[in-house]
């Protein structure tokens, strides 16, 4: 059982793994059992689609660098981050983070505001998929972005940056890592997220 309170949640999981839906359903469950009255959810992604309405110069840019599979530069995901969190937590807010950190150096940043924040325990939860169940529903979905390279080089960055920025903190004190088998169905892989975490 989760005891520790503030909650905060880290999702991880390669493009197409179902993370959003997930994330959904947690805060869903967390507000059924009154345990999320104030939820913080941190999307950098939706931020970046955002800006290509607010400041097409800047979301221009950041649509080509995602477009073509690369990660966007951490100055501005670090940014659009710590904006979130600095504008919308409060003491009791629980945090639920999708899509960040994707390096190291994110991961640094992360670490330097949940200790700021005082936050203890932060629980880490990893979505496992294939490659080619990923690409499978990727290519189901058919976003702008998901064309063959743009797939392609999303698991190169995914393997080379992202999982690195997840292991970062495996062994640290107050920060736990949870594997879920993404390959279930929606509601087999909420049923384990909820069991892992104790919920």
């Amino acid at each position: 059982m989760l005891d520790k309170k503030p909650l905060n949640f880290v999702f991880f999981g390669i493009a197409g793994s179902g993370k959003g839906t997930q994330v959904e359903m947690l805060q869903k469950y967390l507000k059924d059992k009154g345990m999320g009255d104030d939820i913080v959810y941190v999307y950098p992604g939706n931020e970046f689609r955002k800006m290509s309405d607010n400041n097409p110069y800047t979301g221009g840019i950041i649509k080509n660098i995602i477009g073509n599979g690369s990660l966007v530069p951490n100055f501005i995901t670090d940014s659009v981050f710590l904006n979130a969190v600095t504008t919308n937590l409060k003491q009791d807010s629980t945090l639920i983070i999708d899509g960040y950190p994707r390096s190291l150096e994110q991961s640094i940043t992360l670490e330097k505001a949940l200790q700021f924040y005082q936050r203890d325990s932060t629980y880490f939860i990893y979505i496992e998929v294939s490659r080619d169940e990923a690409m499978k529903r990727m290519k189901i979905r058919s976003r702008s972005d998901d064309t063959d390279e743009g797939i392609a080089k999303r698991f190169d960055e995914y393997v080379n940056n992202v999982y690195p920025a997840m292991n970062y903190f495996e062994g640290k004190s107050g920060y736990f890592i949870n594997k879920i088998n993404g390959e279930q169905s929606i509601e087999e892989v909420h049923a384990e997220i909820v069991s892992t975490l104790g919920i």
